[in-house]
């Protein structure tokens, strides 16, 4: 396994927020989450803030109808909302379906939804951890799962031909990917990259949390155990690492050409001390 690590040269975009999260490039700007403050964030180029949403509730993964609307995760009572203009309505409840927070959404172009569940009470300390599953949602509001077993499922993608969905196992140290039917059910889960092998120097364990597919069919992957992004190849040769000081949740490419690595960062992640 090969490893490159670069010094790349980083500029702050937005400064001042509790937890941001989900990073996502849409319609020429930023869009992302402030977990603690519980709302959905939009920067322009230039780092200008504007809010789209406050929610009652931790909002996790976003994305978009095929239409344009917005559609928001809620993390702790296991909603899909979309934001039809600035009033969220609920498109599906999950809470039938799991009994522990929902985490991050990826959102084809069908308009399918699907989401990943943590498997556990994530803000226990005292809680064991265990298998997740990935929650398929249709533009309809039917749910289903999809996928099972996941150690901790968190940011996916989904390949430029809509035939497979790629998660990150935050605590299994892998990528995963699934087939996609026409239906939109997932199967074949096979191990795209394992990053088993591939932790910091000081023995720290690569922890795979938001990705963001490239041009080239690579995955750039926040590690926050080893306070790196990685940019993989399917079957784990790691072309590039960018070193942090804080720690990375999530990144996404964007900007003109899609040529822009915005990262998501935290000083902790302790709620408190955020």
């Amino acid at each position: 396994m090969r490893s490159m690590e670069r010094q790349r040269e980083t500029t702050i975009h937005v400064d001042g927020l509790r937890f941001p999260e989900s990073p996502r490039w849409h319609d020429g700007s930023l869009w992302f989450t402030d977990l603690y403050t519980q709302r959905v964030l939009q920067a322009d180029p230039n780092g200008n803030v504007r809010t789209v949403a406050e929610l009652p509730d931790v909002p996790s993964g976003i994305g978009w109808t095929p239409d344009g609307r917005l559609l928001i995760v809620q993390a702790t009572s296991r909603q899909l909302l979309r934001l039809d203009g600035d009033a969220p309505v609920v498109v599906a409840d999950l809470s039938a379906h799991v009994m522990y927070p929902c985490n991050d959404m990826v959102v084809d172009g069908l308009g399918r939804a699907y989401i990943g569940n943590m498997g556990f009470d994530f803000g226990n300390p005292e809680a064991v951890p265990g298998p997740g599953p990935i929650l398929l949602v249709t533009p309809e509001g039917s749910a289903r799962i999809a996928a099972e077993g996941l150690a901790f499922p968190n940011g996916m993608a989904i390949t430029p031909d809509g035939r497979t969905l790629i998660v990150a196992e935050s605590y299994g140290a892998r990528l995963t990917a699934f087939e996609i039917a026409p239906d939109g059910s997932l199967s074949g889960g096979r191990v795209w990259a394992s990053l088993e092998s591939a932790g910091a120097p000081g023995g720290e364990q690569v922890t795979p949390d938001g990705i963001s597919l490239d041009a080239e069919g690579a995955l750039w992957v926040a590690s926050p155990g080893t306070r790196d992004v990685l940019r993989v190849r399917e079957g784990g040769e790691i072309t590039e690492r960018i070193p942090l000081g804080a720690i990375p949740v999530a990144c996404m490419l964007g900007g003109p050409r899609r040529r822009t690595l915005f990262i998501a960062t935290a000083e902790s992640l302790d709620p408190g001390d955020t």
